[in-house]
């Protein structure tokens, strides 16, 4: 059983930062991509980065320049850096791990539960 628990949203003005972090535990062999996940109210989940790895990294277009997505391989621990954030960044974040687990010969997905991120003034 895999564990991810993401940290760090919150309430926060245009403008600001905010540092999210999203810690996988459990009997894990090997942690594949990484990414970031997001949806607002009435919108479909969208991707938000990727971390592969050999921490080869890809954004959407909307984040680019302004998020930076990172990864802890002795901690199994992935981070978005949210730099400049507008009204728009509003959402629940979520954590999404590619992963084996020790005794299994596929590649699974799991998700955290999400953390949510307002930006308002």
């Amino acid at each position: 059983q895999v564990q991810l628990v993401e940290s760090g949203g919150g309430l926060v003005q245009p403008g600001g930062s905010l540092r999210l972090s999203c810690a996988v535990s459990g009997s894990i062999a090997s942690i594949y991509t990484m990414a970031w996940y997001r949806q607002a109210p009435g919108q479909q989940r969208e991707l938000v980065a990727d971390i592969n790895s050999r921490s080869s990294t890809n954004y959407a277009g909307s984040v680019k320049g302004r998020f930076t997505i990172s990864r802890d391989n002795t901690k199994n621990t992935m981070y978005l850096q949210m730099n400049n954030l507008k009204p728009e960044d509003t959402a629940v974040y979520y954590c999404n791990v590619l992963y084996q687990a020790w005794g299994r010969f596929v590649r699974e997905n799991a998700w955290g539960p999400g953390t949510q991120v307002t930006v308002s003034s």
